[in-house]
């Protein structure tokens, strides 16, 4: 099983043209809401891809935190110590532009009062075979979830973003990281994703670099890089691309896939999510990640 403590917010997404500069207005081609949030998301990604998972975090007690607990029990996702508190569920604004290149606000609302796993939580975190941690919740319960999946021996799984300082005692319980190229420099100081990977390297076990259109760079244990190439696909939004990355390479990692064909995997899942619109609604089922995996096999 897989553990996911994390956000969940409501995206509020506006697609343009061309993304306004400051002070700037401009005429949007439409509007949506979609559930989203970086923990949410991940946790629908993996179950799609044919996982058993937990989520754990918090709604408000607002329509919002019904629909996103609705989305997340019906994707498969196992929302029993979903918490609901007092006061508005966490948004993120999302603007999408005609490239499908995205920036996004997010005010973590209900997110920011989960300061700490709760007993049950825990319980559920050490029974899980993996755990999957961003960080949309506050640093020190972020921390706290890492240390205990590390005393029971849970793997954790942890995607730096939004980027920021990353505290020695979170880097020492993660077995791997995911983070893509502006991340990695952010966390390392350096330009080159290929160095950065080797600096991460030696604090983290397994890295993996993504780079959007370019597939992604991985490296485990004392072996040579490897980059597995993205699909050539026709990009419509690219807002949960990362998050499925993730939830599909957890899901083939549960399932003992070797390292290099489940990023093979996540990058396939990846793929078919830029090609439509929104967060949780663009993510692939795993009948369509095994057909774009055999497809592009079929043409090596």
């Amino acid at each position: 099983m897989i553990s996911v403590f994390g956000s969940a917010n409501m995206d509020l997404v506006a697609y343009v043209d061309v993304a306004p500069a400051l002070g700037e207005t401009v005429t949007g081609r439409a509007f949506r809401t979609v559930p989203g949030g970086k923990g949410a998301n991940q946790a629908v990604a993996a179950a799609r891809a044919g996982a058993a998972v937990a989520f754990l975090g918090a709604v408000g007690d607002d329509a919002f935190g019904t629909e996103m607990r609705r989305t997340l029990t019906e994707a498969g996702v196992d929302a029993t110590h979903l918490r609901t508190v007092p006061g508005p569920s966490g948004i993120a604004q999302i603007v999408v532009d005609g490239d499908g290149g995205n920036s996004i606000i997010v005010v973590p609302g209900a997110n920011g009062t989960v300061t700490a796993p709760s007993e049950a939580e825990i319980e559920v975190i050490s029974r899980s075979d993996m755990l999957l941690l961003q960080l949309e919740l506050p640093i020190e319960a972020v921390t706290a979830a890492a240390r205990a999946a590390r005393a029971a021996g849970t793997t954790v799984v942890l995607t730096p973003a939004p980027v920021q300082p990353l505290p020695a005692e979170l880097l020492e319980a993660v077995d791997i990281l995911v983070a893509n190229e502006h991340e990695a420099s952010a966390i390392t100081g350096l330009a080159d994703h290929e160095a950065a990977l080797e600096k991460l390297r030696g604090e983290v076990g397994w890295v993996i670099i993504t780079l959007g259109a370019r597939g992604a760079l991985t490296a485990s244990g004392d072996g040579p890089a490897v980059r597995v190439e993205a699909p050539t696909v026709a990009v419509v939004d690219t807002t949960a691309a990362g998050d499925t990355f993730v939830g599909a390479l957890a899901a083939a990692r549960v399932e003992r896939q070797p390292v290099e064909r489940a990023v093979r995997f996540a990058t396939a899942a990846a793929g078919l999510s830029v090609q439509r619109a929104g967060a949780s609604t663009s993510m692939p089922t795993r009948a369509e990640i095994d057909g774009s995996l055999a497809a592009d096999e079929g043409g090596l």
